[in-house]
């Protein structure tokens, strides 16, 4: 039967790594990212136990994962009772991003669209992911000047994402499931669940997979159209986007003004800005 893991006796010799890894419950919730942590510590012929001594640096130098990538494993070891050390998620790098490219409207289609309105919002009110995923079309009005959203937890004036939002619902209207959709960021294809269909509401992991994709492109979109007097400094912004995610995304929104939605996120842009502001200081002086 499955149950915790627990370390051997210091004079019983641990059993072999699949057998280990099979004895112990796996954290409900974390199914997949527990699966794929599994696999990597069999590749090296890790047991729990051996994971437990060396941490996940073996893990992380063969997999190339990056530091957010560990927090995240790290977090899921621990669930499944590994007396791992928390490794806390990184800051976003660099602490200042021009995040306006990923806000800007480049073509017509509905996936495009989506994440711009979504980026465009985001900007102004950076609430978590799981917000986003419930958020209602009901809970946005558009003024003439800005957009209003409106929660439990409040009212909040967005400037400077009419434009994306206008074009967003332009699109959706066209496609009789999602004009009829509650949700600002609705599915526009059928996923795997059963209950899944276009017009309903995305998984926060979908939402994940689509901020990244959406930031690719973007950095594909600016190498293709940068003068070459650019050239360098989009290159930067290129590497910075590759490595984004919404996350990190949303920090940077909070470090460089945007009103916090929820407490999620504050204090590390709190540190961020204050880190920014020490920085612009020792550079003045």
């Amino acid at each position: 039967m499955s149950r915790a893991w627990q370390q051997p006796l210091p004079d019983m010799p641990a059993p072999p790594p699949p057998a280990a890894w099979a004895r112990i419950a796996v954290p409900s919730g974390y199914e997949p990212q527990w699966r794929r942590l599994v696999d990597a510590a069999l590749e090296l012929g890790l047991g729990p136990d051996d994971l437990a001594a060396q941490g996940l640096e073996p893990l992380a130098g063969a997999r190339g994962w990056k530091p957010a990538t560990v927090a995240l494993y790290s977090k899921v070891a621990r669930y499944g009772g590994l007396a791992l050390p928390i490794a806390p998620t990184p800051e976003p790098d660099p602490q200042e991003l021009d995040l306006r490219p990923l806000t800007q409207v480049r073509g017509d289609d509905p996936e495009h669209l989506r994440t711009v309105a979504w980026c465009s919002l985001a900007l102004g009110w950076p609430a978590p992911v799981a917000t986003f995923r419930s958020l209602r079309r009901d809970q946005v009005r558009a003024t003439a000047r800005r957009l209003v959203i409106s929660t439990d937890d409040g009212e909040w004036a967005v400037p400077g994402a009419l434009t994306a939002w206008h074009a967003w619902e332009t699109a959706r209207a066209r496609f009789p499931a999602l004009a009829a959709s509650p949700w600002v960021l609705p599915a526009l294809r059928r996923g795997p669940g059963l209950d899944s269909r276009v017009g309903g509401r995305l998984s926060s992991q979908a939402l994940q997979t689509t901020f990244t994709k959406h930031a690719r492109n973007t950095v594909r979109h600016l190498r293709a159209t940068v003068p070459p007097s650019r050239r360098e400094a989009v290159e930067e912004l290129a590497e910075a986007y590759r490595h984004l995610s919404y996350d990190s995304y949303r920090r940077l929104a909070l470090a460089a003004g945007a009103p916090p939605v929820s407490s999620r996120g504050v204090v590390r842009a709190a540190r961020s800005a204050h880190r920014a502001t020490a920085r612009a200081a020792r550079l003045a002086g």
